[in-house]
This record gives structure tokens, C-alpha cells and sequence, in this order.
């Protein structure tokens, strides 16, 4: 990164609430200083949401989506009465218009008058260095996307990072994401999850993912939540990242077996609704608990103040 003027420059600007270009995005994550970053994104993060972070608290696991959009159909109705969320992807949504032989449009018009309201990321990857485009690539992606929330749909961005793409890349995905909610506006959130260590490729350091963290919030500047997932990163980077930009922490075993796809890696542990509360208070901030609507249903009191939380020893999350 450049000189102390480029960083001032930088920091003006996030403070005044402008919006960042693709250089600018370059230059982000050519810093070394990652306190410096995060606390940018913290005072992006800071001014939207002050201090509450969005906890996804559910009875129960989400669902994921039949195999048939007809099966779906019949199931979504009684699950979604139940408050159970139904985790249906863009991916499902082409694979059922596929399997049928009709548009997307149909079948999301389907869906919606079943009950749905929103669909799950999950399934957007980079585009390689070699120019390939992986089966769920931005063009289908971002029409199915743009369909559903033109249908009312909120929904959830997503982008698996640290295979063999390159830190433009992910600035191109993140920009190509901003300029999508431009128009539409219906993203709720964004979440980072970055690939596991396949056998070939190592996965992304926690450094590396909490620079991810703080370069979405700070680009995406009309998405209103950043999420931290626990499945993806483990408790203790999904903690840290609350405090580089992300503003909700959830996970849940869809997540999951979105990241692995073999039976080689077994689920992790999750936390209770207790441990989850604490990591938020922990990390200075005042838990919020939402449904899976993003309706929140119940506000917490304020942490505890520094220096009284430093005077009893504190939990250490694996």
C-alpha cells in the first residue's frame, strides 16, 4: 500500500461516509496493518449498527431444500407456519426450473405464493484466475437473484474466498454485488465463507479472512448486515471479526454442508443460545436476537464495561 497520505486519504473518506472505488479496494487490501483496517471497517460498522450484533437464535435446524420444487411445494407451507427456516438457493431454484422445464420466473412465482420469502446463499464462488466460470457463476446467480427480489425476496449474498483467486477478484465479486443491490436492493446480508483445506489448498489464515471481513464492509456500503459465520471460521474468528465490520454471528449445519460435501467432516459442535450471547458480550458489543425474517425478537442489555469484564478471567473459544 502506499504512503500515509493514500491512508489518510482512506480513513477521510470512510469517516465522511463516502463511498469507495475499486482502487480504493486494491489499496485496502494491500495493507499489512490490520488493526488499521479493522478499525475502519469498525466505524463503518459503527455508524450503521452502533454497537448491536444480530444473533440468529432458531428452534431447530434449517432445512434444506427437496429435491423436487413440487415436494417443496407441499413442505414450505408448513414449515414456514412453524417459523422453520426452508434453505433454498439460487442453485435450487435453476436446478428446479431445469428438472421441470420451465423459467426461473415460474418457479420462484410458485414459491412465493407458497409462503417463500427469502432465499439462502451459500452458493456463489469466484470466477478462477483462468477466466473459468464455475457452474454457479454471477451471470445465473445474479439473474435469479435479481428475479427474486423483484418478486419481493429478500436474500442473502454470499462469496467463498480462498482457493486460487486473487485479492481483485474478490474486490470485482464484492463490486459486482454492490452495483446488483444499487438496483435492487434486496440484500439483507453479505457473508464471507471461506474454503476449507481441501487436501491441495490451503484454507485462508484467520488474518487473511478477518481483511475479507473488513474490505466487504467497507465496500458494500448499501448491504446492511455482514455476517460472521461460526460454521465457516470457528468461534474465535467469527468472534474477532465483530469487531472488523461483520455485525451478526450465526451458523448452523446448512452452512455446513454447503462448505463440505463429503461425510469426511463431521459437523461442529454449536454453541448454545448462552455461549452465543457471551461471545457478544465478550467482544464488547450488546446481542440482538433475530428470527430467521431478520425480525428481531429480543434486544439485550450493553456489555459489561471493559474494565470490570478484564477483572474475572475470561473464556477462550476454540
Amino acid at each position: 500500500m502506499e504512503g500515509t497520505g493514500r491512508r489518510r486519504e482512506l480513513a477521510e473518506k470512510v469517516y465522511a461516509g463516502e463511498r469507495l472505488t475499486r482502487a480504493d479496494g486494491e489499496a485496502l487490501y494491500a495493507s499489512d496493518d490490520l488493526v488499521w483496517l479493522g478499525g475502519l471497517a469498525h466505524r463503518r460498522r459503527t455508524d450503521r449498527h452502533a454497537d448491536r450484533v444480530l444473533v440468529e437464535l432458531t428452534a431447530g435446524e434449517p432445512v434444506p431444500a427437496p429435491e423436487s420444487y413440487t415436494e417443496l411445494l407441499r413442505e414450505l407451507p408448513a414449515a414456514q407456519s412453524e417459523g422453520v427456516p426452508v434453505v433454498v438457493t439460487a442453485t435450487d431454484v435453476r436446478r428446479f426450473a431445469t428438472a421441470a422445464g420451465r423459467s426461473v420466473e415460474e418457479i420462484l412465482d410458485e414459491l412465493v405464493d407458497a409462503g417463500l420469502d427469502s432465499l439462502a446463499g451459500g452458493d456463489l464462488e469466484i470466477v478462477e484466475p483462468d477466466g473459468g466460470q464455475p457452474a454457479s457463476g454471477w451471470t445465473d446467480w445474479s439473474r435469479i437473484h435479481r428475479a427474486a427480489h423483484g418478486r419481493g425476496l429478500r436474500t442473502v449474498a454470499t462469496m467463498r474466498h480462498g482457493r486460487t483467486e486473487q485479492p481483485g477478484q474478490r474486490i470485482d465479486q464484492l463490486l459486482r454485488i454492490r452495483e446488483l443491490q444499487d438496483e435492487t436492493s434486496g440484500f439483507v446480508a453479505f457473508v464471507p465463507l471461506r474454503h476449507p483445506y481441501d487436501g491441495s489448498t490451503p484454507a485462508p489464515s484467520p488474518a487473511e479472512s478477518l481483511k475479507t471481513f473488513a474490505v466487504a464492509r467497507l465496500l458494500l456500503d448499501n448491504v446492511p448486515h455482514v455476517r460472521a459465520s461460526w460454521v465457516a471460521y470457528g468461534l474465535s474468528t467469527a468472534q474477532l471479526a465483530l469487531n472488523f465490520g461483520a455485525d451478526e454471528l450465526a451458523g448452523s449445519l446448512a452452512e455446513h454442508r454447503l462448505l463440505h460435501t463429503d461425510d469426511d467432516h463431521p459437523a461442529p459442535a454449536a454453541p448454545d443460545r448462552e455461549e452465543l450471547l457471551d461471545l457478544v458480550w465478550d467482544a464488547g458489543f450488546r446481542p440482538v436476537e433475530r428470527d430467521a425474517r431478520y425480525t428481531v425478537v429480543r434486544e439485550h442489555d450493553a456489555p459489561v464495561p471493559l474494565a470490570q469484564r478484564r477483572a474475572e478471567p475470561q473464556r477462550i473459544w476454540a
